[in-house]
């Protein structure tokens, strides 16, 4: 399972999310973390439909997306995402 953030220079929300994400891959330890600097990766960014950040993606290893969140989502709402990208 998949998890992806897209950041950018001075977010604060996006340390509180890095932070989220810190604890559900220590809960999940499957669960991989990849960070994206929108200003670095905007290719990707937009393919990935990115509008503002932090946003997280939550896939299953395949690479479907299972959920989305932008703004600072809360633990329990990416636990139960990664339960259904196992």
């Amino acid at each position: 399972m998949k998890l992806t953030l897209y950041t950018s220079a001075f977010c604060e929300p996006c340390m509180q999310t890095r932070a989220v994400l810190a604890e559900a891959s220590r809960l999940v330890p499957s669960a991989t973390v990849t960070e994206f600097d929108v200003a670095r990766e905007t290719e990707r960014a937009e393919s990935d439909r990115i509008r503002i950040t932090p946003t997280v993606i939550v896939s299953t290893a395949d690479g479907r997306e299972v959920f989305r969140a932008e703004g600072v989502p809360t633990l329990q709402q990416v636990l139960v995402a990664a339960a259904k990208a196992v």
